[in-house]
């Protein structure tokens, strides 16, 4: 198998919600043609623009808000700094006028019934996430490209070569979970160094520390806010917002300014099992509740399951730590983002091409590996840890009712969060010598049951609840 080097900032990636399959990776695509219209000196030229879906991108886009994506990205805005309160406004307005800023600077006609096309019986055999943009210049001149949403925000090509620009040799290749405890081994260094010294051939390490605290800092304010925000979640299915009744409950009338302050008052409220166990179902609700309103987020590695490792990583820090530690929150994430790299390597984190366990069983295994070296394990607790949990996510099916990342994504995340805590709990308590199933082992198995499984339960909402509970949603 060939060297891929993946870094920390492609497992964790800040972007928009609702997923980073169908939401950010098409926004990327869009920035991708775009790119391709200026290389070819033809964007001024442009008359006319259209969007082909196909496959998961097509029965679940609607959902997932992937036609609202590609306008987006066709327009110039950038999923890192677009104003998510502008959203509505900015589509709303090209679906009214029928006019596009293409790149935010060529007007162009553009209705989006129109030319945002959901071919829901075509599928392109490279990857059930593809996408094509067409666009046409005013001599008649017609350019068209396909990418492919890959999970977690990647997006390629078919036969796309890699950039000799982006390449990188790193110190410590890793493609396999025995790579990683092999140089773990032979240098002494915990998970988390090893990804460290990797991430130095990219970056000086004062500037990885800075990204990785941005990192977090989307994450505590997704946290905060999915806490403290009431309401009901757009889309159709009327699903009542539960993180913010929650937090108010726990606290007990306790009022709380700033994320620091309100960490604070958790801490005062005990530490008994099934205080902590709401609090992490809490924290995690509230993070999807924000990803499933087109808030932003943190993919971990995806959109569709950013809960996990934000509220696994704040039990941490609340129920284990006296302070916010950054250091300590930054080992956190080098750890999780390896495990996230190995599943990316070996197996999938798409949930198109692997269901939900390439999603939410990957980010419970990363946070139960990180959880389990900041908690003291060694390198092979903390990879026992990972193994555990991706063990019991193994053939979870992606069955969004309507499309939505709403039921049943947003409780996953809490199942998520949880079984990573009780792997890592698991994995503390054991001598990893006796261990019978490695984690290479089950990421193996994990791919080779992504690939045996029915395509109706891959995230096309063709199967499972997406099929037998709207009826009765729309009864009610």
């Amino acid at each position: 198998m060939a060297h891929e080097a993946i870094s920390v900032f492609d497992m964790f990636k800040i972007g928009v919600g609702p997923s980073s399959s169908h939401t950010l990776g098409p926004w990327r695509a869009a920035q991708r043609f775009l790119g391709v219209l200026k290389e070819k000196n033809l964007l001024d030229q442009v008359q006319h623009v259209k969007v082909l879906l196909y496959g998961s991108l097509a029965k679940t886009g609607k959902g997932h808000g992937t036609d609202i994506a590609v306008q987006l990205g066709l327009a110039g805005d950038d999923p890192v700094t677009f104003d998510v309160h502008k959203i509505g406004e900015k589509i709303e307005g090209i679906k009214t006028n029928k006019v596009m800023d293409l790149a935010g600077t060529k007007q162009i006609s553009f209705d989006p019934e129109k030319d945002v096309v959901f071919l829901f019986r075509e599928s392109l055999p490279f990857h059930p996430n593809a996408l094509t943009f067409e666009a046409e210049t005013e001599d008649g001149t017609r350019i068209a490209e396909t990418y492919y949403s890959i999970g977690g925000g990647f997006v390629t090509q078919e036969n796309e070569k890699p950039s000799e620009e982006n390449s990188v040799t790193l110190p410590f290749p890793i493609i396999t979970a025995n790579d990683l405890l092999h140089w773990c081994l032979s240098t002494g260094m915990s998970i988390s160094e090893v990804v460290q010294e990797n991430e130095n051939a990219w970056r000086p390490e004062a500037e990885t520390r800075k990204k990785l605290l941005e990192i977090w800092n989307v994450m505590k304010e997704c946290m905060y806010h999915g806490c403290h925000t009431e309401g009901t979640l757009p889309g159709g299915l009327n699903v009542k917002r539960r993180a913010a009744q929650m937090n108010r409950e726990l606290l007990k009338g306790r009022t709380c300014n700033g994320f620091e302050e309100w960490i604070q008052c958790i801490r005062e409220g005990g530490n008994s099992f099934s205080y902590t166990l709401d609090w992490v179902s809490c924290l995690a609700l509230a993070v999807n509740e924000v990803n499933a309103s087109f808030g932003r987020v943190v993919t971990a590695p995806t959109n569709g399951a950013a809960g996990v490792i934000p509220a696994v990583l704040a039990y941490y820090v609340i129920f284990h730590l006296d302070s916010l530690d950054e250091d300590e929150i930054i080992h956190f994430l080098l750890t999780a983002s390896e495990i996230g790299s190995i599943y990316k390597k070996g197996a999938t984190i798409s949930a198109a091409m692997g269901g939900c366990q390439a999603e939410i069983g990957v980010s419970s295994s990363m946070a139960a590996a990180a959880l389990t070296e900041r908690l003291g394990g060694s390198q092979r607790q903390a990879m026992m840890a990972a193994e555990i949990s991706m063990e019991h996510h193994l053939g979870m099916t992606c069955d969004p009712i309507m499309g939505l990342v709403q039921i049943p994504c947003i409780e996953r995340n809490t199942m998520g969060a949880i079984k990573a805590i009780t792997a890592s709990q698991l994995a503390m308590k054991s001598a990893p010598d006796y261990a019978k199933v490695s984690l290479d082992t089950v990421v193996k198995t994990m791919w080779e049951t992504a690939k045996d499984m029915n395509t109706k339960y891959k995230e096309t909402a063709d199967g499972g609840l997406a099929v037998y509970v709207p009826l009765g949603l729309k009864e009610c």
